[in-house]
């Protein structure tokens, strides 16, 4: 099938199909944290979290943006000159991959070094593999999106996360080492790049035939202002974690860590809409049509603040039950770095980046802002080193982030013109707001009445049904039947509200109910209508 006569889908559907694929993955790959702090003793999950969090950061920084130029150049680009766009890509991460390969393979104590482990330097040649693979395959889910193919960029994101889940699980209950997972993402990675070579080969005939050096250094020129961009943003989001690792320990780092968790549902909602914003909003801009950016815009907050705003007023409450029940009360202390860092959650439905990914204009003054406020953070937590606890680390990162956000905000308003006028706009966000702390309020006091009562029952019911006295087993049991009565509570009062206040629309009722008839198996391989008729 050419890429041409592929069927395009609305900015809800794609953003939808993204957003259950993510969910999906993320049902799958939830076990995973669970395991890994129950089975590996807190130094080692220390050690795991330092090098995935490398692992990571890599794959952010070393790409220069030079991935994410698909959404530019493949909504704007002739066929011909799509498939070179995508070869120009495939070209830059194999080498600067390669580079940091050889890099950690020449000098691994550049790791060991930043964290202070000898065990990290025995790993990093490992790690830089990691990082090779990785960065070369992980293209796939990017290109398909780009390629506006939600359905197959759902597809694609569901089997990375089962394998990933299943190889890594093997690697836990078989060796139960870091090294074991350092070559379970390895393994990851080759599969995902056999099937992103297949993806390339079908959508794009041809692409490894179409390199133009002056093509590359075109894209390369439109990607480096975002990537920098994107890089001193990763480092805003992240220095602060090798300041914790190379002060404390790497049980302490395993605390630290946790207590920066990031419910997965939040990042891959955002991810879902932005990764569909990006082409839509530089298609407008082509277009000069302002109006329908910034309405589009409202909408996208006005989505967001739905998830964000309940989310974040339930996590505050019930923090401390949420990490001891996932991590253990090994991880008690992770609670308090937990509720500084979810001050972030209803700030992220401001949203900027598919803004100024549209105006190139706004290229160089959003670098001069990261730039600022990332030395101002690294001056705080340099000076503020020896006097930080890990709270204090966590109240820094936090702050300099809120600090951008409002910056970057304050360009996107300028930029499109926003006034009083827009202000109705985002009356959905104000009444999400007002029906989240409603339902907050109320679920707070049943849950100071009733947390002790249901951690018993629920601990009671796992020795009786599991025959076990096994304490993470039992915190597991208890803490989760305290936060299914606290949503059980929470839940049904936020949607009612929602409902009465027109925030739940019918359309987005009839697409919830059409998904879950695709979801939901047929009686008998027929329609359950047939049956029931």
């Amino acid at each position: 099938m050419k890429e041409q006569d592929l069927p395009k889908q609305s900015l809800r559907e794609q953003s939808a199909w993204l957003l259950a694929a993510k969910l999906v993955g993320f049902g799958i790959s939830f076990v995973l944290p669970l395991m890994i702090v129950r089975f590996l003793t807190q130094e080692n999950v220390g050690l795991y979290r330092e090098s995935f969090q490398v692992i990571t950061n890599a794959l952010i920084i070393l790409p220069l943006g030079f991935s994410m130029s698909a959404y530019y150049f493949l909504a704007r680009e002739t066929e011909e000159r799509r498939g070179g766009a995508i070869l120009n890509i495939l070209v830059f991460n194999f080498v600067v991959g390669g580079l940091a390969c050889l890099l950690l393979n020449l000098f691994p104590e550049l790791i060991g070094n930043i964290f202070k482990s000898e065990e990290l330097t025995r790993l990093a040649p490992k790690i830089g593999f990691v990082i090779w693979v990785w960065m070369f395959s992980t293209f796939l889910e990017t290109v398909a999106i780009a390629n506006q193919e939600a359905r197959m960029a759902t597809a694609f994101i569901v089997l990375a996360q089962f394998s990933k889940t299943l190889l890594m699980g093997a690697a836990i209950f078989t060796f139960g080492t870091v090294e074991a997972f350092i070559y379970a993402a390895l393994i990851q990675g080759v599969v995902q790049t056999f099937i992103l070579l297949l993806y390339l080969r079908s959508r794009f005939p041809g692409f490894w035939r179409r390199f133009e050096p002056r093509f590359f250094v075109e894209q390369l020129r439109y990607a480096i202002p975002f990537g920098v961009a994107g890089i001193l943003w990763m480092l805003q989001l992240d220095i602060h974690n090798y300041f914790v690792g190379h002060k404390f320990s790497s049980s302490d780092y395993a605390i630290y860590a946790y207590g920066c968790f990031e419910v997965p549902l939040i990042a891959m909602l955002s991810e879902s809409v932005v990764s569909v914003l990006i082409p839509r909003m530089n298609a407008l801009q082509v277009a000069g049509d302002r109006d329908e950016m910034i309405r589009i815009m409202a909408r996208a907050m006005q989505k967001l603040a739905f998830f964000y705003f309940p989310i974040y007023v339930f996590l505050l409450i019930t923090a401390h039950t949420f990490i001891t029940t996932l991590f253990t009360k090994q991880y008690e202390a992770s609670a308090s770095i937990f509720v500084i860092n979810l001050t972030l959650l209803p700030f992220s439905v401001f949203i900027t980046d598919p803004i100024v990914r549209s105006y190139k204009e706004l290229g160089r003054l959003f670098l001069l802002t990261r730039v600022l406020v990332l030395l101002s953070l690294i001056a705080v937590l340099y000076f503020g080193l020896d006097s930080f606890g890990l709270t204090g680390m966590i109240t820094a990162a936090v702050g300099a982030i809120l600090v951008e956000k409002v910056i970057a905000e304050s360009m996107v308003v300028y930029k499109l013109g926003l006034g009083r006028q827009h202000l109705p706009l985002l009356t959905n966000v104000a009444k999400t707001a007002i029906i989240s702390l409603v339902a907050g309020v109320v679920t707070f006091i049943v849950y100071s009445n009733v947390r002790e009562y249901f951690l018993g029952v629920g601990e009671h019911f796992a020795e009786e049904m599991l025959s076990t006295h096994k304490l993470s087993t039992l915190d597991f049991f208890g803490g989760s039947l305290v936060l299914f009565i606290s949503a059980s509570v929470f839940a049904p009062i936020y949607l009612l509200l929602a409902n009465m206040w027109g925030l739940i629309e019918e359309d987005e009722k009839r697409s919830a109910m059409d998904m879950l008839r695709k979801i939901l198996p047929k009686r008998g391989g027929v329609p359950v209508s047939d049956v029931n008729g």
